[in-house]
């Protein structure tokens, strides 16, 4: 299993459950502590995702373009959140867009 042993998939794996984490927060303290464990677990689970999804494509691109291809998976895998939760959760889909430059960032450092 070579595909989770590169440095830019365990980078890229870490800013996704770390990012999840701060969505979490995020939503605790925008439902004001109300929202389920299901609803959390999923929010996490998808910042998770894209961290792999980010991290499986090599780097190839120039800067401009590894923001713009970062944003664009950031919103795809957000998406399939937003969308599974009812399209009640923007600002989660808006920072999953933003997520994904900074995952895909991030990863770059650690091309191998």
């Amino acid at each position: 299993m070579s595909f989770f042993k590169t440095k830019r998939m365990k980078v890229s794996l870490l800013c996704g459950a770390l990012l999840g984490v701060v969505c979490i927060v995020g939503a605790l303290m925008r439902s004001g502590g109300t929202a389920g464990i299901t609803f959390l677990f999923a929010l996490w689970f998808n910042r998770l995702l894209m961290g792999m999804v980010i991290g499986s494509i090599p780097e190839k691109a120039e800067r401009p373009g590894l923001i713009l291809r970062g944003a664009l998976i950031g919103l795809m895998v957000s998406f399939a959140f937003y969308s599974a939760a009812g399209f009640g959760d923007v600002v989660s889909f808006l920072a999953g867009i933003a997520y994904g430059v900074i995952i895909e960032l991030v990863a770059r450092k650690y091309e191998e």
